[in-house]
């Protein structure tokens, strides 16, 4: 799980740390992401990189969302 809250909090932009989390998943590994705002942006970018996206509103103002690798052609 990844919690980007205190860096957020602090002033930080989570994409890089997000990213590099999401380069070391294993194939079928989910990342889990809590974040302080739902993170629409992302979808996209994750999305384009094959994941799709589980998102539950945990209430103020705070977001869990499940990236899982969706399979491709090749995948089986």
């Amino acid at each position: 799980m990844l919690d980007v809250r205190d860096l957020m909090a602090k002033g930080g932009d989570p994409f890089a740390v997000i990213m590099a989390a999401v380069s070391q998943l294993g194939p079928t590994e989910p990342l889990d992401l809590i974040a302080p705002l739902d993170p629409i942006p992302l979808y996209a970018v994750l999305g384009a990189r094959g994941y799709a996206h589980l998102t539950e509103d945990l209430g103020d103002g705070d977001y869990r969302v499940r990236f899982t690798r969706t399979p491709g052609p090749t995948d089986g």
